[in-house]
């Protein structure tokens, strides 16, 4: 096995924070080339992202503030998926709590590595179709401050290439949807 495959060994694991949505560890490693070094990790369960489309094609997003940034930003609806729960039940379940939709068609878009140089939290990204708009609307969570915005595609697009507060998951959920939202729409 050459230098490039082989990977680090760890030498000692030391959890540091365990939280409501995320572990934070220190891991002691041995590289390949024989140097040791501490490396910090947040450990998530992983999250789950819609890109919710209205059947007259406008995307629904939330702007809710993020303490982390000090700001309002847009994002798609997301949530952290639970124990044991299949990502697309989390999507499903947070879409109704954040926005009062439900879709009836759901269409996976793929998978990423949201942030690998220091957490391996996975984002799994589904495209929502055939919104109803829900009577009630289920209870949000206390922490969550959300405002739901419509948005045309082309006005989303805008707003990242003008360096608008959008995050990241988003981003890159917006553009794995792109091929699909002139095709959605009635759907």
């Amino acid at each position: 096995m050459s230098l490039g495959q082989e990977l680090p060994q760890i030498l000692q694991q030391r959890l540091f924070f365990s939280g409501r949505k995320f572990n934070f560890e220190v891991n002691r490693l041995r590289l390949p080339n024989g140097a040791e070094g501490d490396w910090e990790c947040v450990r998530h369960p992983g999250g789950a992202l819609a890109v919710p489309v209205t059947t007259d094609g406008k995307l629904v997003l939330v702007r809710q503030y993020r303490f982390a940034v000090c700001r309002r930003i847009w994002e798609f609806p997301a949530g952290t998926v639970e124990p044991n729960e299949d990502p697309k039940q989390t999507i499903q379940r947070e879409i109704e709590e954040e926005t009062g939709y439900r879709a009836t068609t759901w269409q996976k878009l793929g998978q990423f590595i949201l942030a690998p140089g220091y957490s391996d939290e996975i984002i799994y990204a589904f495209l929502a179709l055939g919104l109803e708009k829900l009577e009630v609307c289920p209870d949000r969570d206390e922490d969550e401050d959300i405002e739901v915005v419509l948005m045309a595609p082309e006005e989303l697009e805008k707003a990242i290439l003008e360096g608008e507060p959008v995050d990241a998951k988003s981003i890159s959920s917006f553009f794995l949807a792109k091929p699909f939202l002139t095709r959605s729409v009635g759907s």
